[in-house]
């Protein structure tokens, strides 16, 4: 099979390539991490950053034997062209762009982060356009790949890209099954374990886990996890959010809620940070590329320096504001992207079912949302593609937030695809962390709009 990754030169590649050939513990069996792929397309608009990942791929240690081939472009419908699988992990405007992304909104008070809040619509208004124009190509040149969406924000680009490619475009994230596992282990459960459930459900980046039990008919394991300081201190989402917050609200949410629950607080500490975050990964990005640009021997082991930073750092900011602590060993290997990724790909090339947490149109699997909603919930994973799996509903408050941010998504959609300034500014003004439609106009503006 032929894998193709718009945007190729991403710093996350290696991690893709790592697993499909078996190494990094994402279950690979040494055959191309038992998917098959004979072939990987790397494209981007960035020649550099396409080199320097070759250079890590070549640099690479792979204790189970070579990976799979690789082969580097520019051409957009060359590289699609005889896919069986697209990764789309592009970043349009680079990490340039995400800074301005973060600091426009900061400037008027209110967060700017990647895919939450102001700075979310924003990347989402620049990405969308792009990501529509990729779709409409794989639909020409490919019609009979399947799309695996990594672009943030996820949901957003997903629900975009499905209204050309329907069911055969997938978004996938890492956190949900991160959240997931490391509850479960806080529980004494089992993850892994044939038996093992959970409930979880959302949006991307906004989720909640709200049971989970070691056997199908078995107890839920929730309410004595939420109930035990100790055992909750034990992982991130338990440290990030604490024991008061966590037993009143009666479910595990994902990480990225703490900028909603926390608000204030987090906001606080993004903006009393050196740098914010698009502008640290911006600097570090940039040395990195440099340095393994000019000792393309040394470029793996560059890379791996670069990602245990990466990893290490990821959302300081927030734990700075629950009283700063280290990351848990348990999530600085090897990331999560490739391992859900993988899992997906072989679930469908091989018609191996499994059960994923995905973002696909909810069919209905969420009342107060229409069919064609982006959601995030478990899926059944087959040579089919996803389909969600019957969830309970949503409480009220979920269903809030739910609603809320879906009219964010879908006048973000509406402004990308008819150019309404409008809409865009209805994207920023109902989002729950823009306190402002006034300052909702001063970003547009400022961002180009």
């Amino acid at each position: 099979m032929r894998l193709t990754v718009l945007g190729g030169g991403g710093f996350r590649v290696p991690l893709v390539y790592r697993a499909l050939a078996g190494a990094g513990g994402a279950g690979g069996t040494g055959e191309a991490g038992g998917t098959d792929v004979s072939e990987v397309v790397l494209y981007d608009t960035d020649a550099r950053r396409l080199r320097v990942v070759a250079a890590v791929l070549a640099s690479m240690p792979l204790p189970d034997g070579p990976g799979p081939a690789v082969r580097l472009t520019g051409d957009l419908d060359d590289a699609l062209r005889g896919a069986d699988f697209v990764f789309s992990a592009i970043r349009v405007g680079g990490t340039a762009g995400r800074v301005r992304d973060e600091r426009i909104p900061l400037a008027e008070g209110v967060l700017g982060q990647e895919t939450v809040g102001a700075g979310g619509v924003l990347y989402g208004l620049r990405t969308l356009p792009v990501a529509l124009r990729i779709a409409e190509r794989v639909r020409a040149v490919a019609p009979s790949a399947w799309v695996i969406n990594f672009t943030n924000p996820a949901g957003m680009v997903t629900e975009a890209m499905s209204r050309v490619l329907g069911p055969r475009v997938i978004g996938i994230c890492d956190s949900p099954v991160g959240l997931v596992r490391r509850a479960a282990r806080a529980a004494r459960a089992d993850p892994d374990a044939p038996g093992f459930t959970y409930d979880y459900l959302g949006l991307n980046h906004l989720g909640w886990l709200r049971r989970m039990s070691a056997t199908p008919d078995g107890p839920d394991l929730l309410p004595g996890l939420l109930a035990d300081p100790e055992a909750l201190g034990g992982f991130e989402e338990g440290r990030l959010f604490g024991p008061t917050w966590l037993s009143a609200l009666g479910s595990l949410p994902n990480e990225y809620l703490h900028y909603y629950y926390f608000a204030r607080e987090a906001l606080e500490a993004v903006r009393s940070a050196a740098a914010t975050r698009g502008e640290f990964l911006d600097g570090r990005q940039e040395a990195f590329l440099a340095a393994a640009d000019g000792t393309p021997g040394s470029a793996y082991a560059l890379w791996e320096a670069a990602r245990r930073e990466r990893e290490e750092t990821y959302m300081a900011e927030n734990r700075a504001a629950t009283g700063g602590w280290e990351r848990d060993p348990h999530d600085l290997d090897g990331g999560g992207y490739d391992r859900v990724a993988l899992a997906l790909m072989r679930a469908v090339a091989r018609d191996e079912r499994t059960t994923l947490v995905l973002n696909v149109p909810g069919g209905g699997t969420v009342p107060l949302l229409d069919a064609d909603a982006v959601v995030e919930v478990p899926c059944s994973v087959g040579a089919f593609g996803a389909r969600p799996l019957p969830v309970a509903p949503p409480d009220e408050h979920q269903a809030g937030l739910m609603l809320a941010l879906k009219a964010v998504e879908r006048a973000a959609i509406e402004a990308a695809t008819t150019g309404s300034r409008t809409a865009a500014l209805r994207a920023l003004a109902v989002h729950p962390l823009v306190d402002s439609a006034a300052v909702a106009d001063r970003i547009l503006t400022a961002a180009g709009w």
